[in-house]
């Protein structure tokens, strides 16, 4: 599994990827986490709000920073 957060490293942007981290790792996924900086590589995805978090290269949440609960749930498999 391939998640990605994009964002320009806005607090929220930071904070969605530690949220992302430790979903993955309580869910004990076999996952990558990776951020997106550059902006126009984040409008040619269609995310046009950050931070976003894009899963397998399908966007899944966009505007804000999910907890960690929050992220679990949507990552479950």
């Amino acid at each position: 599994m391939k998640i990605e957060i994009l964002g320009t490293g806005c607090p929220k942007c930071e904070e969605l990827a530690g949220n992302a981290e430790m979903a993955v790792r309580e869910l004990g996924l076999d996952a990558i986490v990776t951020k997106v900086t550059d902006i126009v590589e984040i409008a040619d995805r269609g995310a046009m709000m950050t931070p976003a978090l894009s899963v397998d290269g399908d966007i899944v949440l966009v505007g804000k920073a999910a907890s960690t609960e929050e992220l679990k749930k949507l990552l479950s498999p």
